[in-house]
């Protein structure tokens, strides 16, 4: 599933090729992936004029801005979206479709379908953000805030760093990496944590999704940017992936477990347990 950096890498695309297209019309082939008041034919009536002002994020999700609608969307596992030439064949995979008056569509492909994009009015963007019950990002978090999140939970710290309201936007890659560099076991309880490990994990969570976001992402499996092109941060991976490779710190063989119902990789020497 495509993670802060790679939402936002989608975000910068959308934002230089897109921005300022107007749709002349839509084609939607799998109503389930719109969400709108008034359903699929309120979204087909009210998208054609509407022209792109902006394309915002916040967590995992996109915010597209045209003219007096936003659309709150949500790649899922497989999502992308294209801006291709009108007369490019149309894949099965591409269920949504705004048909641009400069000859130009931008696309919306999803193997697996779970992607959504929810049409709002443009005067219910805030209540409608609200709705999502997203924590502060990894750039936003501060210590007391997050360190008091931490004491009501017997939670591990790998669980608590994958819920969306406590913090916004990481997901299993990033929160291996994250607690790998901060030194904290992924089944260490959040009540447990030391002072320093929480100011760790806040640090490391700051530094690695912006050296992500540098390089575009990670692409794991079928993640590409709005350019087709692939993230690179799967080079700089050190736990995520790296099952009996050796750690990068003291060699030890990478471990793999499951927390949190995800495969959770990390080093048995350098994250260990404690009371």
């Amino acid at each position: 599933m495509p993670e802060m950096p790679e939402v936002e890498t989608v975000r910068r695309g959308l934002e230089e090729i897109v921005v300022g297209k107007t749709v002349a019309s839509v084609t939607v082939t799998w109503p389930r992936i719109v969400q709108a008041e008034g359903g699929l034919e309120a979204f087909e009536n009210r998208m054609p004029g509407q022209q792109l002002m902006k394309v915002g994020r916040i967590g995992k999700f996109l915010l597209f801005y045209w003219t007096d609608v936003v659309w709150i969307a949500h790649l899922r596992m497989e999502g992308k979206y294209l801006y291709e030439k009108q007369d490019t064949p149309v894949d099965p995979y591409t269920h949504v479709i705004c048909h641009l008056t400069d000859g130009n569509d931008l696309r919306y492909r999803d193997v697996r379908k779970f992607g959504r994009i929810h049409m709002v009015d443009k005067a219910d963007t805030d209540a409608a953000i609200a709705q999502l019950n997203l924590g502060p990002e990894p750039a936003d978090l501060n210590f007391e805030d997050f360190k008091a999140r931490l004491m009501r939970t017997k939670r591990p710290i790998k669980a608590v760093l994958l819920d969306q309201s406590v913090v916004a936007g990481i997901g299993n890659i990033y929160a291996d990496e994250i607690l790998y560099e901060a030194k904290v076991h992924p089944q260490q309880i959040g009540a447990s944590l030391y002072d320093h490990e929480i100011t760790a994990i806040i640090e490391a969570s700051r530094d690695i999704i912006q050296a992500a976001i540098a390089v575009g992402g990670t692409t794991i499996r079928t993640y590409t940017n709005t350019f087709g092109e692939n993230g690179h941060f799967a080079n700089y991976l050190k736990a995520y992936g790296q099952t009996d490779n050796p750690c990068q710190r003291c060699g030890t063989p990478i471990e793999k477990i499951k927390v949190a119902q995800r495969g959770t990789h990390y080093c048995p020497h350098c994250q260990t347990i404690h009371e």
